[in-house]
């Protein structure tokens, strides 16, 4: 993680460019009101043209969804869901702009703030007030049976070798940094980062891996094998995943957004990416504490929680080691516990 510059106060022209989840009238209203804040405080305002006319925000610059959208950007401001953040993601793929996101969608585990803290998030990006997370993205090339490379593409989640024919088993192998490691019938292998593991790869059955830590995941999908585990790799490790010529055909789903046909008899190698993908941080919250928000995790012993069932604690404090935890009758703001975690209980 790298703070923020102080030069960018310095910078005369700031400015932020808007993706938003338009099909929701609540979300629209939010983005133009920070729209309206931001441009108050002497930052300008790009929107993406496809959106601008649902926006319809007086002043604001007016871009194609391209790769070009987010140039010169400082930041991509996203208000939606995890869809709506990877849409952006792509904007700012090849640009010096940080993501950061206003979850208004179901989980939002790649945003950094709720709908209720957009205030604060608005201040913290006036006065440069946030630190820059760096995510290892995945780098894809799809082979042919010849080892040429016909396509390629990207993602920061995940990507899913899958079958193209529902009814038909994917017969793949499986390589690691060229060796070969084991081979079997599923319905798909999905290739993973840490940001990615708790998304696609997580509902397979993979492992939850903190996003500082620098891997490469490898998750079957309905595998039809005895040795068909999650695979944790090095970040510097090729992940491959080979598609015999006699067997189903195949295509690759980067993020759920962008696919690429396998060739019969191709290959798919998976590594990691040269640019990482930058995410601006706000809030202190660690990783913990946003798995213990997002999947309401239990975080009492299970007698102190029966009273509610476990996945029913509300948002913990800053550390929920030491029992400082929000009561289920807590939603005015009061705690409990705050005492000696070696103490008694």
């Amino acid at each position: 993680m790298s703070d923020s510059s102080t030069a960018r106060q310095q910078d005369e022209e700031r400015r932020v460019l808007l993706a938003v989840h338009t099909g929701r009238r609540d979300i629209v209203d939010l983005a133009r009101t920070s729209a309206t804040r931001l441009m108050q405080g002497g930052i300008g305002v790009r929107l993406l043209d496809d959106e601008a006319e649902a926006l319809d925000i007086p002043g604001a610059e007016v871009v194609a969804p391209d790769e070009a959208a987010a140039k010169g950007a400082e930041i991509v401001m996203v208000f939606g869901g995890d869809g709506t953040f990877l849409r952006a993601a792509e904007l700012a793929r090849y640009t010096d702009a940080a993501l950061m996101g206003v979850n208004l969608g179901r989980v939002g585990f790649l945003a950094e703030t709720e709908p209720e803290a957009v205030e604060e998030t608005l201040i913290a990006i006036e006065r440069c007030e946030y630190s820059v997370e760096e995510r290892l993205a995945i780098r894809v090339d799809v082979l042919d049976r010849d080892g040429t490379v016909v396509g390629g593409t990207w993602a920061l989640n995940e990507v899913s070798v899958e079958k193209a024919e529902r009814s038909r088993v994917l017969d793949v192998v499986i390589a690691i940094d060229g060796r070969p490691l084991t081979s079997f019938g599923c319905d798909g292998v999905l290739c993973a980062t840490p940001t990615g593991s708790t998304a696609y790869a997580f509902s397979a059955g993979g492992p939850v891996v903190w996003p500082d830590v620098e891997a490469l995941l490898l998750v079957p999908t309905n595998a039809h094998a005895l040795f068909a585990r999650p695979l944790v790799t090095s970040p510097n490790s090729v992940l491959t995943v080979a598609v015999p010529a006699d067997g189903n055909t195949a295509r690759v789903s980067a993020d759920g957004r962008r696919t690429v046909e396998v060739p019969d008899g191709g290959r798919v190698d998976v590594r990691r990416a040269n640019r990482p993908v930058r995410i601006a941080r706000v809030h202190a919250a660690t990783f913990g504490d946003r798995l213990v928000a997002k999947f309401g995790l239990p975080v009492r012993g299970f007698r102190d929680a029966r009273h509610a069932g476990p996945g029913h604690e509300l948002f913990t404090s800053r550390n929920v080691l030491a029992r400082d935890v929000v009561t289920i009758d807590g939603a005015s703001g009061m705690e409990v516990g705050g005492g000696d975690p070696h103490g008694d209980a």
